[in-house]
């Protein structure tokens, strides 16, 4: 079975508040069985547009990745991120060889 992943770019306003954010989210990555493969950090951008923030979460499935996404409790979680930052966030399934 394919991985699933969570592909974050993400502009922060407000890091103290987007902290909140970041203790709230913390429950549904557990429980999903989320993974950071990148989480900040230095980057290059060689093309195309580019935020602040770059992050890569792989979950367990597909499934699990999408499942994550529409639970109340990360629903509840982004509703703390919306407000303070602007962001793009896209599910998709690993290259299963």
């Amino acid at each position: 079975m394919a991985k699933g992943y969570w592909i974050g770019r993400v502009d922060v306003d407000d890091i103290n508040a987007y902290q909140k954010y970041v203790a709230a989210n913390a429950k549904p990555f557990a429980t999903y069985g989320a993974r950071f493969l990148v989480r900040g950090g230095t980057f290059e951008n060689p093309e195309g547009t580019a935020r602040s923030r770059n992050v890569v979460i792989e979950f367990p499935s597909y499934q699990a990745a999408l499942d994550c996404y529409h639970s109340a409790d990360y629903q509840a979680a982004k509703a703390l991120r919306v407000p303070v930052s602007d962001g793009d966030i896209v599910i998709v399934e690993g290259y299963d060889v």
